[in-house]
């Protein structure tokens, strides 16, 4: 049934990165990083031909096409979707082309509700002389499912909790601030040891 959905959404995208401009080349090589991720993940596979491998799955199911290059009809948006989009990750892609090999940042959202999301930042150069169409893209579950089979983590990873990170450094001002009252006395005491002695002295 999994992979029925995935290949599904893969049929249905697949028309979108048909429509690319002929110049389009797909990325040779993407790593995605993120939450729940101890280094960056390489996707394997060909991101041109299609969704035949992991890289070209990711490719036609996060729409990648669509946020780098002008299509129409445009399947992206501008405005930020209404849902609980979760865990940002980023897929660094690395796409060869007429003016050399460049590097475009695509932000996934892979446990967002009720559909993935990704997002392109327009403008983003590429080739010297191009720039990112950008924008908002809603995907399948086909694309979680994807990620998940290069390395992404099933379920959504927990957040480490607000109150201990926060109270930490107040801890140490405390301690801090305890210590140099201890000093301040310690030397106030000092002093007027040394005082009595010099009375003493001369007395």
């Amino acid at each position: 049934m999994r992979r029925l959905l995935v290949l599904a959404s893969l049929a249905v995208l697949a028309t979108l990165a048909a429509t690319a401009p002929a110049a389009a080349k797909g990325p040779s090589t993407a790593s995605l990083t993120g939450p729940g991720l101890d280094h960056a993940l390489p996707v394997k596979g060909e991101g041109e031909g299609g969704a035949g491998t992991p890289l070209g799955s990711i490719v036609v199911l996060g729409g990648f096409f669509p946020q780098v290059f002008v299509q129409s009809p445009d399947p992206t948006t501008r405005a930020k979707p209404a849902a609980e989009l979760g865990p940002r990750y980023e897929i660094a892609y690395r796409v060869p082309g007429p003016g050399g090999t460049s590097t475009i940042v695509q932000e996934v959202y892979p446990y967002a509700k009720p559909s993935p999301v990704t997002y392109v930042r327009p403008g983003q150069p590429f080739w010297s002389v191009n720039r990112t169409h950008g924008g908002w893209f809603v995907s399948s579950p086909g694309l979680k499912m994807t990620l998940v089979d290069a390395g992404l983590p099933q379920s959504r990873p927990k957040s480490p909790p607000r109150s201990g990170g926060g109270s930490f450094p107040w801890v140490w001002t405390g301690l801090a601030a305890a210590a140099f009252v201890v000093l301040l006395v310690l030397a106030l005491r000092w002093r007027d040891i040394t005082r009595l002695r010099m009375l003493r002295s001369t007395a």
